[in-house]
């Protein structure tokens, strides 16, 4: 079976997803599609200049809407890095208003061509455009995903395995909610050295919970600040949602997936599989992380509220 996938958005982290599921082989057929048509050719070239040193081979199409009617996945990387200063960096909502219209115009297309696959959204504020864009493409809530907390969780292992002189792939637990400011660790589901980390903090006088918790949601604006943009990370969470979705991984991923409890997308772990969210689980949350999700929720479905309404005004 040809595997599919289509990328939307040849910025820095649609070109380096799409550079990495072209080295890896995991595409049978790779669909790209950009606004600017000289950036994209030029992906589209430099491609084709790596491909005789590959040891697989993807057919690469460019601007080709129609082609995305049988594609598996189609990956939303729609922003623009004009906007990006400092008020950016520090609020993912900044973004909202111009990948907002974006989700409007490129999810509209999606449904025209009756796209059917899994979408995967990117594009910040990451809860808020994956909502956006089950709505205008009208697939079903399991179909359409976010990268969410997965980015956020893979910093939190990260920061727990450089505190602990751990391999963070040895961490498990998750951040949940919002992938913006009101994130948060759920430290009830966080074990390393075969313990839960609260344990191992009360133990010790060195490990500072609230440190590594600010460290987590503070990771991509250092990166940020350091290159003005993000895109190996992302990337890679990306792929490891699409890889999900291709093998039927039947998966536990934290990403951004319609809670019902709560009326909205948020970040919360699910089983990723070929149809998109194949299965939600039920976290068994603290009193305190239970009220911290139900505000972050809120505050994400107060501004999509606010969004749709805007666009069917328009």
């Amino acid at each position: 079976m040809t595997r599919k996938v289509g990328v939307i958005g040849q910025g820095h982290v649609g070109e380096t997803l799409a550079n990495n599921l072209l080295v890896t082989g995991t595409v049978d057929k790779l669909v790209l599609i950009d606004t600017n048509e000289k950036k994209l050719n030029a992906n589209v070239t430099d491609f084709e200049d790596a491909a005789a040193n590959l040891p697989t081979h993807t057919k690469v199409l460019r601007n080709d809407y129609g082609a995305l009617s049988d594609a598996d996945v189609v990956v939303i990387a729609v922003g623009d890095i004009g906007i990006q200063n400092d008020d950016v960096k520090h609020d993912r909502f900044m973004e909202l208003k111009v990948n907002s219209h974006a989700a409007k115009e490129v999810g509209t297309k999606l449904k025209e061509v009756g796209f059917n696959g899994v979408l995967v959204s990117i594009s910040n504020p990451c809860d808020v455009i994956a909502a956006l864009f089950q709505k205008y493409t009208g697939l079903p809530k399991n179909q359409v995903i976010g990268t969410g907390t997965l980015l956020d969780t893979a910093r939190l292992h990260k920061v727990v395995g450089q505190a602990l002189n751990v391999d963070p792939r040895s961490v498990t637990g998750y951040a949940l909610g919002e992938h913006g400011n009101s994130q948060f660790a759920a430290w009830s589901q966080v074990r390393v050295l075969g313990q839960n980390i609260t344990d191992l903090a009360a133990a010790s006088d060195d490990l500072d919970l609230d440190a590594l918790a600010e460290a987590t949601k503070a990771g991509g604006y250092t990166v940020f600040h350091g290159k003005l943009y993000t895109n190996f990370g992302i990337a890679a969470a990306a792929f490891r949602l699409v890889t999900a979705i291709l093998n039927d991984a039947n998966i536990e991923l934290p990403c951004s997936n319609f809670r019902e409890e709560y009326g909205t997308y948020c970040g919360y772990p699910a089983i990723i599989g070929n149809g998109g969210v194949v299965k939600q689980l039920q976290l068994n949350l603290t009193p305190d992380e239970e009220k911290k999700l139900a505000k972050s929720a809120n505050y994400i479905r107060t501004r999509f509220d606010e969004t749709a309404q805007k666009l069917a005004a328009e």
